[in-house]
């Protein structure tokens, strides 16, 4: 709770994560049971876009000097 207080972009952060885990595993669902429905490259890219955001805007509270 005190990383999401420290950090403006941690709660929408996570929330990205979540929807993009979900649209992931429905995906890859899809893939399984029947691929010629399956959009599993569209979902991988939003992952790998989703990775690169995160790692650019940083996912770490800025630590304060004492």
């Amino acid at each position: 709770m005190k990383t999401i207080l420290e950090n403006n972009y941690s709660f929408a952060q996570q929330l990205i994560i979540a929807t993009v885990s979900v649209f992931f595993g429905y995906h890859f669902y899809q893939e399984i049971v029947s691929p010629e429905q399956s959009q599993l490259t569209l979902s991988i890219m939003l992952v790998v876009i989703t990775y690169f955001l995160i790692n650019k805007y940083g996912a770490r509270p800025k630590k304060k000097n004492i």
